[in-house]
């Protein structure tokens, strides 16, 4: 009789420890991007929109990011669980002892670039450089970008005049300023198209050809959700890196062109169209490398980049941010 009660005050106690509390790797989770819905995150939304997760087990909410919402304050605070940022952002949080790890490198090249116009500003190398205005944004990355590009190649900052870049391109079209930054894969195909039509001749400048890799977008969690729900974070990569893999094959092409117009409303198809080819030269990896591989190499000179212009406060193991996922 003892062993018998014993067993249904077991019996019982599981069952309602079963209906009280969720497990500890449950499949709910939220994903906070870098910015708004646009080119950049047709791999985050063809998995959320095209059943990648819900496949893996998964409740995803993919949420556009923005001025007002920075992912890595959200996984400081839980509001969310993974996230996207750029490699300056995660140093600079590291170095103030953010507890963070980089899971995923999406851009295998940075799509930051340097428009110019090739008849009014011959471009053979950065000694060219040499005399010009170049438009930089200042306090952003392509500032950094620029400063690090010039000091590689000896170019003294009194040698270029820097132009203050804001969201108006006249300077540029004016001649004001003879480079001026953009996204490739974003407003770089608008402008071209502009250019196109006035009959003018187009080339960018693009740091990495010229020996400067400063990491872009990567997916990001905690620590803490690394070591106590590792089943979750697996899950979630290895969905969404499916997802990123399978909306840049041109095989699904139009599949992904049709989930990023329902996404983004403001951007025309033909335009959209121009963006996804530019975005599948920028994310796929070298050939054999996985999908999302982590560029540790392009890490370390970021973070040297940042500390030779004193934009972390100490050094950062970079090597101890990148993980992945067992």
């Amino acid at each position: 009789m003892r062993y018998f009660l014993a067993l249904c005050w077991l019996i019982a106690a599981l069952a309602s420890g079963a209906c009280g509390q969720k497990p500890a790797d449950v499949g709910e989770v939220s994903y906070r991007l870098k910015w708004l819905y646009n080119v950049s995150t047709v791999g985050d939304l063809y998995a959320e929109r095209r059943g990648y997760f819900q496949q893996a087990g998964l409740k995803v909410d993919v949420r556009p990011g923005g001025p007002e919402f920075d992912a890595l304050k959200e996984l400081e605070l839980g509001h969310a669980q993974f996230g996207v940022a750029s490699a300056d952002q995660v140093l600079r949080a590291a170095a103030k002892g953010a507890p963070i790890v980089v899971l995923a490198q999406l851009f295998q090249v940075n799509p930051l670039h340097w428009i110019y116009r090739p008849d009014r500003t011959p471009f053979a190398g950065p000694a060219d450089f040499k005399g010009r205005t170049i438009g930089v944004t200042f306090g952003g990355n392509d500032e950094t970008v620029m400063r690090a590009l010039l000091a590689r190649h000896g170019i003294a900052e009194a040698e270029v005049s820097l132009f203050s870049v804001r969201y108006d391109y006249t300077p540029f079209y004016e001649g004001r300023a003879s480079f001026w930054p953009l996204y490739l894969n974003a407003q770089a195909p608008i402008i071209a198209e502009k250019l196109e039509k006035a009959g003018e001749r187009y080339a960018f400048v693009s740091p990495d050809a010229l020996g400067v890799r400063f990491v872009a977008n990567s997916v990001v969690t905690t620590r803490e959700m690394l070591a106590k729900r590792p089943g979750t974070v697996k899950r979630f990569l290895s969905a969404l890196l499916e997802g990123w893999r399978d909306a840049l094959d041109p095989r699904n092409q139009e599949k992904a062109i049709q989930v990023l117009l329902e996404a983004d409303r403001e951007t025309p198809e033909a335009v959209v169209r121009r963006q996804l080819s530019v975005t599948r030269d920028l994310t796929l990896p070298p050939s054999g490398a996985e999908f999302g591989r982590i560029d540790a190499a392009a890490w370390k000179q970021t973070e040297e980049v940042m500390r030779a212009q004193n934009l972390i406060p100490a050094p950062v193991d970079v090597e101890s941010l990148l993980v992945t996922p067992k």
